[in-house]
Formats: structure tokens, C-alpha cells, sequence
């Protein structure tokens, strides 16, 4: 069968379709202008901190002094923000409490991608699934929401669906079509054919055997966890009394004069930072506290039944050598039945998502069986040319979706395929579950109902077409001016306009000079990363509070590459320390914190695991004769074990210099019983773990090679290092 025949059949069989959809999506199309024509009227929303952002005291001291909120909000995560936002835009007196910072938990650690679910299209399809389908066009007019209001931390991107049987052409053809016509007006841009030689020439990387032909199709990205953060700096920036760190102890209760029912009036907070308790009273709460719904819920009632089914996803980051810079890939079915993402991110490549039973838990840990399924799916699209080796993972984070059971169904046991909104018999309005898209939706419903349950006195939502934090002064070419106005390097630039849109020329005003020709401002925090430490002053005044929420949630660095956060923090907490004053035991507890952050819940853990003091040595007796003889290049005394002084003592012969503290660094990523020493016997279990693809671009490894090469007169190779595995 040819490719054109078979392309032609599924294009007559779309006609068909788009003829059944046509007046839908007229009709469609006459309720969203009138919608707009509405939300033109946020020009008259007052901005009381248009210019600067209450500080994180000030905020605090609202929430203590403030009589009375019209709503309180529990949870910074998408919803919560997005709940505070809707609020506050309705004129609410509003407050947002957040145990721990803006985007914690689930919300930043997502696939990345803002979409309407083609497989949940695809199940609407089969079993005729009507809310599944309105399910799915309430995201896709929310995708388009979103991409408009941040247009700087958001973008389209094409995704590739490869396919390697002639039948499956046509069928995932209509399905993919169907995503754009349920879409509308509000479809990105429209979804198309490729054959096998053009399907190749988008993502080389692809397996060639038995490949068909591909499909791609579009859907948003963005930076999660800014996202979350953007949404919760506007609802600040409206007027709500925004504070991470404030854990709610209990709920507070009133009884009602008339009914004598007790009603939920507000929550006993603690500051984690000072340790100070104090009560914040509000006519309405809200609980959108993700995964912790049911801690909440029993807060108000404790024999009230749990409605949170957790479930662990886990996601990997691997050099951006292995995907197009800019073309995603999905895989719809997967060893297992699931859906795999491989998609372009920051430059890197993100994989995933598994989706297993787990318990709740504010610290998930990716594990090594999930990390192995990903990457396995991986091999099993990717050329042969291209070795997957598990060395290459640079980061791991796994996030718990907080999937739901309705409390207001007969069948209680049934996962809910949305979200629900919940008002408990003292009042306490619970919103829960749903997915990252739909946040501002999900939103707008639960305002309604807190309104009508509590009698505020509240107009319609205003939030669609409402511009985020960064979004309103951001244009595609601003990082241009970035540039010539301040002497910043191109990609710092790019960066920085990607990260805080029209904000970005306030992180490089306080950015400091370099001392050097070009770029005349911006130190970096890492040599092979765009950060720059101004971020980290800037990142203060974002309410970042701890070393983990710069490298986590204010940057990307701890998503993205371990290692060079691990190398990045000692100079984030220097600077942290001196702008809020830590003690040296403060800052070195910070220090502590943020690399068990690293080493637990974002991979180091698992990266260690793969070169133990049991790790198998699975090198060839030619092999092993070859690195001894690289080792005692370096152990001139035949000691068994080489020292920063006998590393140091080969590079001056070299005339090659690194930084002692780098060495340091290099040594101890191999130093398994960490006694200051490399043994033979660590060197050997490194080379056996690189030849394995356990352990990727070792910076000893390659340090080793290069010397042993210059002395040898092959010429001198580079040591630095790519990105080092995880």
C-alpha cells in the first residue's frame, strides 16, 4: 500500500468529520468573542503593587493583622495560586498560605507540557465518552489561554508520533485531526503527515526499521514551576497576602448563631521560618493542597473518608544531543500500556512519565526500576547508532499526581477523570484533582461555589486573558535589548528573557560586572548554564527562602543537571547568607538541606548506586592491563591510590591548571569509601561502569585520558566535561 493512497483515504474521512464539527465550532467561536469582549474590562482591575512586591514580612504581617479575609486559600501549588488569583481579581480580600514554597510538589514537577490530552480524546472517541470529550476541549481553550497570558515561559512545540505500521497511519491520523477540530479557533497550528524520509529528516535520531511514516501534531510547553510562581507574584501584585513557609496547624471554627453548626472561619498558621504562630480569619477556605487534600479534610472532620488516590510519576533529563532542538516525540504505547513524552527542555531532553500506586509523601524519590522503564522505552525508538546508556541521566525527580475519588458519587471507589469541588458540611471548600492546564478553570469553578456557598460578594472570573507576572512588557526579540543595553552574553540573555519576560531587565540591573571584555555584566553560577548570580538576589524578592527553592523553583539547575547544582550551591548560599543575614551554622545547614534535595529527590541517590564498593569490574584482561597502566601514570610511587598531589604534580608537567577545589570535586565523585584517596581498584569499578553506559562523561575518566594522551604526544583532548551523568 502507498504512502499517498493511504493518506488520501484518511484525508476523506476527515472531510467527513470537519463537516460534522463545522456549526459546533461556529457556535463556538460567537461565545468566545462575546467571553472577550468581557475581559476586556481587566484594564480597570487596580494593581496596588504595580512597581514593587510586598516583602515577605509585610505579607506576613497581613495575614496577622487582617480582621477578616474573604478567602483563605491553603496550597501555592497551580491551583491554590490560581484560586488566590481568581479571588483577588473578583475584589475578595484574599490570602494564600503555602507549608512550603510556591510549586513544591507536584506542580513543578510535571512532563512540562501544556495540552488537552490526545489519549484522553482518543478514549472519548471509543467509548463515546462525553465528559471525557468536554474534558478535553476545556483544556485545549485552556492551552491557548495560557500561552497567550505567558507567552515569555510558554510556547507551541510539535510533537512526532512515529508510526510503524501502514494501518495505524490513517487511524492515528483522524484521531490527531479530530484533537485539532476539537480545538477550533483554538487550535495551535495544524497537525499533519510525514513520510519515513521526512519523518527521519525532523528527528534523526529515530529508529529507521519498519517505520512508516510519522504524524505531528502540536501542544504547549512551559517552565512549571515559574508558571506556578508567576501566577501566585500576580495574585500578590492584585493585593492577596501571599506567604510560603506558613503551615496551617488546625482549622479555626465559629458557630453559627441560627444553626448552631460550627463553620470553618479561618486556620492557626505557623511560620517555619521564626517559629511564630497566629490566626488567620476568613469568611471562606479553600483546601487545594494537591496530594495533602485528605490532611486537610480530616483537619475539619476526622472520620470524613479519604478521596485522594496518589500516584507516582516519574521523569528523567539526558543530554539535548538526543532529541531535535526543537520536536517532541510520544510514544502512545508503551511495553506496559502507557504513554512516554521525549521532549526538547531547556535544552536538554525530558522523558517520562511512569505512573504507579504510591503513598503520600512532601519528598518522593525517583526509583532505579522507574529510571530503567524510561530509558528502555527510549531504546526501544531511537536508532541503534544512538547508545541509551543510563550514565547520561543528568537529573530524576518523581511527582505525585493527586488523582481523586468523587465524595458525591454513588460509587465512591471510581477514580474521578476531572476534578471535584467539595463543600463540607462546615464549609470547607476542597478542590482536587484535574491537571496542570486546566488550573485556571478549575479555579474560576471553585470561586463560583465558595461564593454561592458563603454568600461573598463576588462578580464573574476575570482571570481569562489576564497577563501573568513578566508577560505584559515581553517580546520575542527583547533579549536583543538584554543585551545591548547591559553588556550581557547572548544566551544569558535569551535566558533571562525566557525566565522573567519584562522583569528580566530588573535581574540584570542588579547584575554585576565581570571584569572582563565581554560580556561586561552577569557572573555565572555554573560555567555551562545560563544562570547568572543576580538571579539569586532576584530570587529573594520572589520569596525564595531557602537554597533549594533557587536551584529547584527560581532556576531550573537541580531539574536539569545534578551535578552542576551540587557545584553551584556553596556560591548561592554565600549570597543567600549575606541578603538575609544566616549565621555560618544557618548557612551550612542550608548547604546540608539542599544536597540531600539533590542526592534523594532529584537522582544523586540513584547515580550512586551505579558505582559501589560492590560494583562488578566487567573489563577484559587487555582492558584492565590498559587502565593500569593510565593509573600508575598518575601513581608514579605504585602506592594503589592516587592523591590530589599526584594529580596536581602530572597536570604541572602538563602545563595544565585546575582549580584545587575542582579537584577536589573530580576525586570525590569517585572515591567510594570517601577516604580522601582514588584506589586502583575505584578506577577500574569507574571504567568497568563507563564501558556499561552505567557512568557517562567522568570528569577523572576523561581527566586521565587527556594527560595520559599529551603524554603520549597524541595531542591534547578537552576536559571539560558535557554535563556529567546522574
Amino acid at each position: 500500500m502507498s504512502f499517498r493512497k493511504v493518506v488520501k483515504g484518511a484525508a476523506i474521512g476527515g472531510g467527513v468529520v470537519a463537516a460534522a464539527f463545522g456549526a459546533v465550532q461556529l457556535l463556538e467561536y460567537r461565545q468566545k468573542q462575546s467571553r472577550l469582549a468581557y475581559v476586556e474590562a481587566q484594564g480597570e482591575l487596580k494593581v496596588p503593587y504595580g512597581d514593587a512586591l510586598p516583602t515577605r514580612q509585610e505579607q506576613l504581617a497581613r495575614l496577622r493583622d487582617t480582621p477578616e479575609f474573604d478567602v483563605l486559600v491553603v496550597g501555592g501549588g497551580a491551583t491554590g495560586a490560581g484560586c488566590a488569583l481568581d479571588a483577588v481579581t473578583r475584589n475578595l480580600k484574599t490570602a494564600l498560605v503555602e507549608r512550603s514554597d510556591f510549586s513544591s510538589g507536584t506542580s513543578s514537577r510535571s512532563t512540562k507540557l501544556i495540552h488537552g490530552g490526545v489519549r484522553y480524546l482518543q478514549k472519548a472517541i471509543m467509548k463515546l465518552d462525553y465528559e471525557q470529550y468536554m474534558m478535553v476541549k476545556e483544556a485545549l481553550e485552556e492551552r491557548s489561554n495560557l500561552l497567550d497570558i505567558a507567552p515569555h515561559l510558554s510556547a507551541p512545540l510539535p510533537i512526532m508520533l512515529p508510526v510503524y505500521k501502514w494501518w495505524q497511519l490513517p487511524y492515528y491520523w483522524a484521531g490527531i485531526k479530530m484533537y485539532d477540530l476539537v480545538a477550533g479557533s483554538k487550535c495551535l497550528k495544524s497537525s499533519y503527515v510525514l513520510s519515513k524520509s521526512k519523518a527521519l529528516e525532523h528527528f534523526p535520531m529515530l529508529k529507521k526499521d519498519r517505520l512508516v511514516g510519522a504524524i505531528v501534531y502540536y501542544d504547549g510547553q512551559h517552565n512549571d514551576a515559574r508558571m506556578n510562581l508567576a501566577i501566585a507574584l500576580t495574585a500578590a501584585r492584585h493585593g492577596a497576602a501571599t506567604a510560603n513557609y506558613t503551615e496551617v496547624l488546625s482549622l479555626l471554627k465559629t458557630k453559627d448563631a441560627q444553626t448552631g453548626v460550627e463553620k470553618v472561619s479561618g486556620a492557626r498558621c505557623r511560620d517555619m521560618v521564626t517559629g511564630e504562630e497566629f490566626d488567620v480569619r476568613a469568611k471562606c477556605v479553600i483546601n487545594a493542597t494537591g496530594p495533602f487534600t485528605d490532611s486537610l479534610r480530616k483537619m475539619d472532620n476526622q472520620k470524613t473518608a479519604n478521596i485522594c488516590q496518589p500516584s507516582a510519576g516519574v521523569h528523567i533529563v539526558i543530554p539535548g544531543y538526543y532529541s531535535p532542538d526543537n520536536m517532541g516525540l510520544l510514544d502512545p504505547a508503551t511495553s506496559d500500556g502507557r504513554v512516554i513524552f521525549f521532549l526538547p527542555w531547556e535544552k536538554m531532553t525530558i522523558a517520562g512519565t511512569t505512573d504507579t500506586p504510591t503513598d503520600v509523601t512532601a519528598h518522593p524519590i525517583p526509583m532505579e526500576k522507574d529510571i530503567d522503564f524510561i530509558l528502555n522505552e527510549v531504546r526501544n525508538y531511537l536508532s541503534n547508532d544512538v547508545e541509551v546508556r543510563r550514565g547520561d541521566v543528568l537529573a530524576a525527580w518523581s511527582g505525585i499526581r493527586p488523582l481523586v475519588t468523587d465524595p458525591n458519587s454513588k460509587d465512591t471507589q471510581s477514580i474521578c477523570r476531572n476534578h471535584i469541588v467539595n463543600i463540607s458540611d462546615s464549609g470547607l471548600i476542597t478542590i482536587a484533582g484535574g491537571k496542570w492546564t486546566t488550573y485556571r478553570s478549575m479555579a474560576e469553578e471553585t470561586l463560583d461555589a465558595a461564593a454561592k456557598a458563603h454568600g461573598l460578594a463576588a462578580g464573574p472570573s476575570r482571570t481569562m486573558g489576564l497577563t501573568l507576572e513578566g508577560g505584559k512588557d515581553w517580546t520575542p526579540t527583547l533579549y536583543i535589548r538584554l543585551v545591548q543595553d547591559y553588556g550581557l552574553e547572548n544566551e544569558v540573555a535569551q535566558h533571562l528573557a525566557a525566565t522573567y519576560g519584562g522583569k528580566s531587565f530588573d535581574v540584570a540591573k542588579m547584575a554585576q560586572v565581570t571584569g572582563k571584555r565581554w560580556p561586561i555584566v552577569g557572573k555565572r553560577l555554573v560555567s555551562e548554564f545560563p544562570y547568572i548570580e543576580s538571579e539569586v538576589l532576584y530570587a529573594i524578592k520572589e520569596y525564595a527562602c531557602t537554597a533549594i527553592d533557587v536551584i529547584a523553583r527560581r532556576t531550573r539547575l537541580g531539574f536539569l543537571n545534578v551535578q552542576a547544582a551540587d557545584e553551584a550551591l556553596p556560591r548561592i548560599v554565600e549570597i543567600m547568607a549575606k541578603e538575609l543575614g544566616w549565621s555560618e551554622e544557618k548557612s551550612q545547614e542550608e548547604l546540608a538541606a539542599a544536597k540531600k534535595f539533590l542526592h534523594y529527590e532529584m537522582g544523586y541517590k540513584a547515580r550512586a548506586e551505579q558505582l559501589t564498593n560492590t560494583s562488578e569490574i566487567s573489563l577484559s584482561e587487555q582492558e584492565i592491563h590498559r587502565y593500569k597502566k593510565r593509573f600508575y601514570r598518575f601513581d608514579k610511587e605504585s602506592k594503589g591510590f592516587i592523591t590530589i598531589v599526584d594529580v596536581q604534580q602530572v597536570l604541572e608537567k602538563l602545563s595544565m591548571r585546575i582549580d584545587e577545589n575542582a579537584l577536589h570535586e573530580i576525586l570525590n565523585e569517585v572515591d567510594l569509601n570517601k577516604n580522601g584517596q582514588v584506589e586502583l581498584n575505584e578506577f577500574l569499578q569507574l571504567m568497568s561502569a563507563v564501558k556499561k553506559g552505567q557512568v557517562s562523561d567522568s570528569r577523572l575518566a576523561i581527566l586521565l585520558k587527556t594527560a595520559e594522551e599529551v603524554l603520549d604526544k597524541r595531542g591534547p583532548v578537552s576536559v571539560d566535561r558535557s554535563g556529567g551523568g546522574v
